[in-house]
């Protein structure tokens, strides 16, 4: 004689089809992630607006536009410094204290920033800025994860990353224009106030969860030891780079093509496709995250010898930006689930080293993007990037079976 389905359930025998019909409920807490991404944006777009404001900055705080450059190298070394440090020293707060203490630091920052005509005060600003980024960068991920059911843990992570390329599709454009038409001041001070409102709606939205024990806290050298951490590591430090080095300089080199004009509507191709990017790799990182992490090296590299053969302006520096923008836009998603997946139980230890290394390269960028600046002219910075994926390349491609395998395992 059957059980009846009362007697199924309460055995725990649920028969295959109701559990399926189960599993469509689960969904993302949408509201909590996309402050998420919202906090993600505002980290993001504080990094990178100078990049669409360096001549009028410069012109402002009385420097070249190399020394105004530095304002993102400035931001990424406050990161890289103390990301792991802090990782570790707040490991036991509660999560949304944390959280809200970051963002409250990037409303300082960005409202110092604002106000300063002093070069020296800039710096300090943004280097504060940096420090509020890597406690940021390290928690963000990882909360994203604990919001979301098990197997939504990868879409979760792109819904919050996805404040990336918003930030390089609207904020930086949107940023510029307000630059050219308002003053750059106007651009950080509306950084404030959107970051006020993030605030609360952290306040209201995002739920809270208890740091870790201290037998628990991430420890960094163990991580390194874990099979595939390493090559996403690399993969992180070096490609980031590559792609620091054009952009931090891009409103100068668009400038030497006779573009400078028009450095909004560029940055406004290269996030809008970015866009695209990241709901491509949210909907397929399940299943094809090698393939995906291979495609953006090719698409940033077809970018890249694009903008290197052109000796002026045109058409054809879109069609880079839209390569460039599909290469990069779900770069983030990519790298962060893959050391996530790679760390195990050490992830957090892993996602922190990957912050890191991430503004090291972010600060490398902008140091060597203002030597070869100075030295060669703007001309060589997509020539850069095409030598620094060679390597990008063949490391993703050995890292079949952990890194970036050809199967993923279950989450």
């Amino acid at each position: 004689m059957s059980a009846s389905p009362d007697t199924a359930a309460a055995s725990g025998t649920v028969p295959p089809t109701r559990r399926e019909s189960a599993e469509p409920r689960q969904k993302l807490p949408m509201f909590a992630l996309l402050a998420l991404a919202t906090a993600v944006f505002i980290t993001s777009l504080t990094e990178t607006l100078p990049a669409g404001l360096l001549p009028e900055m410069s012109h402002d705080l009385r420097v070249s536009e190399s020394a105004t450059g530095q304002t993102v190298t400035i931001y990424a070394i406050g990161t890289a410094l103390t990301a792991i440090p802090l990782t570790a020293a707040t490991a036991g707060w509660r999560r949304k204290r944390l959280l809200l203490t970051a963002v409250a630091g990037f409303a300082v920052a960005n409202t110092v920033t604002a106000v300063s005509s002093v070069y020296g005060l800039t710096m300090v600003a943004r280097f504060l800025a940096g420090v509020a980024a890597g406690l940021a960068w390290a928690l963000l991920a990882g909360y994203a994860r604990r919001m979301a059911p098990v197997p939504l843990r990868g879409r979760a992570i792109a819904v919050a990353m996805a404040g990336i390329p918003v930030a390089l599709s609207l904020g930086v454009p949107v940023g510029t224009f307000l630059g050219q038409a308002l003053g750059w001041r106007v651009a950080f001070l509306s950084m404030t106030a959107l970051t006020v409102v993030l605030l609360l709606w952290i306040v209201a939205a995002v739920p809270d969860y208890p740091g870790q024990q201290r037998g628990e806290r991430p420890r960094m050298l163990r991580a390194l030891g874990v099979p595939g951490v390493r090559p996403v590591l690399f993969v992180t430090l070096v490609f980031v780079l590559a792609h620091t080095v054009l952009y931090a300089y891009i409103a100068t080199f668009l400038d030497g093509l006779g573009m400078g004009d028009q450095t909004d509507l560029v940055l406004l191709a290269f996030g809008v496709t970015s866009l695209l990017s990241i709901w491509v790799v949210g909907a397929q990182i399940q299943y094809r995250l090698r393939a995906l992490t291979i495609a953006s090296t090719l698409l940033v590299a077809a970018a890249a010898a694009l903008l290197a053969v052109l000796s002026d302006g045109g058409a054809l520096v879109y069609v880079a930006a839209v390569l460039w923008g599909l290469g990069w836009g779900g770069l983030p998603t990519l790298l962060q689930t893959a050391v996530g997946d790679a760390g195990g139980d050490q992830a957090d230890a892993a996602q922190a080293m990957l912050v890191t290394l991430w503004n090291v390269a972010m600060a490398g960028g902008g140091v060597l993007g203002g030597v070869l600046l100075d030295a060669t002219g703007s001309g060589s910075f997509p020539w850069t990037v095409l030598l620094l994926l060679v390597p990008v390349f063949a490391v993703v491609l050995a890292a079949r079976g952990h890194g970036f395998p050809a199967r993923r395992r279950a989450m």
